[in-house]
């Protein structure tokens, strides 16, 4: 039979044992882990967003007379 290994996570420097969290710290946690997933996505979305509107801007920038271009970017 396989032994169970502990598992353990760290908070502020100090190392627990994932099993002797209570509930409650358990679903803390959970809460945190989604929340990063959520912001690190929202950073890829900004990303694509940035990205998009110097595209946009370059469009536009080749629509201007040539005499009124000011670099839109």
């Amino acid at each position: 039979m396989a032994e169970k290994k502990n598992q353990t996570v760290t908070i502020n420097d100090t190392p627990y044992n994932f099993d002797d969290l209570s509930k409650e710290a358990k679903s803390q946690l959970m809460n945190l882990r989604v929340t990063d997933q959520e912001i690190e996505r929202l950073k890829q979305q900004l990303a694509i967003a940035k990205t998009a509107r110097i595209a946009y801007g370059k469009a536009l920038d080749k629509e201007l007379p040539a005499s009124e271009k000011a670099s839109v970017q």
